[in-house]
């Protein structure tokens, strides 16, 4: 693209046309003020704290809204931008109760740092005049309407980014407020939790519960990982403090759903978690299961490995585990019967492999036997704002699908050969499909191979890469004489599996949780959960990610691969010897070639 020359706090600069003042400034490391902007949103220039002084211009003109031109001449700190910034300042200081002392965001407040970037140290105006109210209906997060700005980053990001549409604007001039649909309490709005307002709040109006007043954020470590509630994949930022998790932001730099998160990504792992953990192997003994060390407990399933040939050893396989785990598993039950507990979408052979990049450039989505609403809320969010935006929806499912109204039509799975005429018309489409998808349904979109994009929504989490290490073959459990169930933090769901096994088959569970099924077992491995352990996951896109442990484990888990790990190393078995090899082995038998 072409770039454009002007000067900038009397520099000479070079700009791509098309940027606004505030982005060609930034690329030239020159800081703007900003409180109603934000990266991810259009720009509304409401605060007019990014004012700048424009030669040629009267007034003053929002950096963020206002494209650059060539050889315009621009100040960004000269006097009278200066001055108009510290009379918005003490406006905003005066409108509600910013008194920082008490406010939880003191110390990350950035209308505070606003303050002391401009010398803000009394109260021009008269302040706090009235009170306004405070939500809290909902379980994870409030709203205090004392501290808000009225920037609207909430009700653009809840429309923009989620494109939900629960949050705007009542009342006029100093009575407005942030408010959900017809003014109802949060929790009985059509809000779905899913956080995003929170994060991109600038102030101490939208406060999370559970971390509150916990940490500032130069006391705060912040680790990059995955979400592992789906087969997404989402970048989040694991927040921490003296070993404890405090909450989970979404990454606005990661690929898949730049900072995008959902309810479960976002608060399930912290506020809806009461299972109890498991922190130390257990080895079934006269008085039922004990805890044990490590080494007796390996010991123990290592003895009855060896005793048992390869065709009476059986795999049961929850998708959490990561790919390194799943490499270990897939090598040592290699010969035996390997089964995935939570499905997988069909084969749909050679099909041209899209991603969720596609989906912007499509002439159409066409939706089959998935219900992103339900499994994969993020894949709605990006849905639903293109329809916003124009896109065309085809929705075919036999089930109630909660994107059906957004769709311009509906079938059900057996007419699924009236969306692919419509889809045929077209140059581009895109097709995301579930596991419910029929092998007849999967043969007419065939049709549309030339022009279509396939992007599998697997069901659990690294379902990817479970097929590709061979765990979704159909093996017999009747008759095993081992049984293994890597169950990772899923719920104890493979306790039916267990009683077809038989009485004298010998059960091995490796689980972060207890339940059902662990009280069945005659081994009982303790699993590190999400923020404990290290590894790589592999999206429903095929894309490998990594996962980074933000916590020691609880007790005596341990991750996932250093438990078949150690148990390898038991059986004399060399599948890695740290893992940095580990990963590098998994990576290529999974692609072929070391990442």
């Amino acid at each position: 693209m072409s770039k454009i020359k002007f000067i900038l706090n009397g520099r000479e600069v070079f700009a791509t046309a098309g940027m606004t003042i505030y982005e060609a400034a930034r690329e030239a490391g020159v800081d703007i003020p900003t409180l109603c902007h934000h990266r991810t949103l259009l720009p509304i220039g409401a605060c007019r704290i990014c004012v700048v002084e424009v030669n040629g211009q009267r007034n003053l003109q929002a950096a963020c809204a206002f494209p650059i031109f060539e050889n315009m001449e621009v100040q960004t700190e000269s006097p009278r931008v200066v001055a108009a910034r510290k009379l918005i300042l003490d406006m905003l200081f005066a409108e509600r109760n910013h008194y920082c002392p008490f406010c939880e965001v003191s110390g990350d407040c950035e209308l505070q740092n606003l303050g002391y970037r401009y010398g803000i140290n009394h109260w021009e105006f008269s302040t706090y005049r009235q009170p306004f109210p405070l939500d809290a209906t909902r379980k994870s997060f409030l709203m205090e309407q004392n501290r808000c700005v009225l920037c609207q980053r909430c009700a653009r990001a809840c429309s923009e980014l989620v494109a939900n549409h629960t949050l705007g604007l009542r009342q006029r001039g100093a009575e407005s407020m942030i408010h959900a649909d017809a003014n109802m309490p949060f929790a009985d709005s059509t809000c779905i939790s899913c956080g995003t307002c929170l994060q991109v709040c600038p102030t101490g109006a939208l406060v999370d519960r559970r971390s509150s007043y916990m940490a500032r954020d130069e006391q705060s470590e912040r680790i990059s990982s995955i979400c592992s509630r789906c087969s997404v994949g989402c970048g989040i930022h694991i927040v921490t403090r003296g070993g404890n998790v405090l909450r989970i932001e979404g990454d606005w730099d990661a690929p898949v759903n730049v900072g995008l998160l959902c309810k479960t990504g976002r608060f399930l792992p912290l506020y809806e978690e009461e299972r109890e953990r498991i922190a130390k192997p257990l080895l079934r003994g006269k008085n039922g299961l004990e805890p044990v060390g490590w080494e007796e407990a390996l010991q123990a399933v290592a003895d009855r490995f060896n005793k048992t040939d390869a065709a009476g050893k059986v795999l049961l396989a929850s998708s959490d585990a990561t790919n390194e785990a799943l490499y270990l598993a897939s090598s040592l039950f290699g010969d035996g019967s390997m089964q995935l507990l939570t499905g997988a979408t069909p084969n749909l052979g050679d099909k041209k492999a899209g991603d969720f990049s596609d989906l912007p450039g499509s002439d159409m989505i066409l939706l089959a036997a998935a219900n992103p609403v339900q499994d994969h809320p993020v894949v709605s969010f990006l849905i639903k704002r293109l329809v916003d935006r124009g896109k065309r929806l085809l929705v075919v499912d036999d089930e109630d699908n909660a994107l059906a109204p957004f769709a311009e039509a509906t079938f059900d799975l057996k007419s699924i050969g009236k969306a692919v005429r419509i889809a045929e018309t077209l140059n581009r489409v895109t097709v995301l499909y579930g596991a419910a998808l029929t092998d007849k349904a999967a043969k007419l979109l065939n049709k549309l191979d030339a022009k279509a994009r396939f992007v599998p929504l697997e069901p659990g989490i690294n379902t990817c890469a479970a097929v590709k290490f061979g765990l979704n073959n159909s093996g017999q459990i009747a008759g095993a004489k081992v049984l293994y169930i890597l169950q990772g933090e899923l719920n104890g769901n493979g306790a039916e599996m267990v009683s077809k096994a038989g009485k004298s088959t010998f059960v091995v569970v490796q689980a972060a949780y207890a339940s059902e099924l662990t009280n069945t077992a005659d081994v009982v491995l303790p699993s590190a959960i999400w923020s404990e352990r290290s590894g790589t996951l592999t999206n429903t896109e095929g894309r490998v990610q990594t996962a980074n442990q933000a916590v020691e484990p609880l007790g005596e888990a341990r991750a996932d691969w250093e438990i078949l790990a150690m148990l390898a190393d038991k059986l004399g078995k060399n599948l890695g010897t740290s893992f940095k090899d580990i990963s590098k082995r998994a990576a290529k038998r999974f692609t072929g070639k070391e990442i």
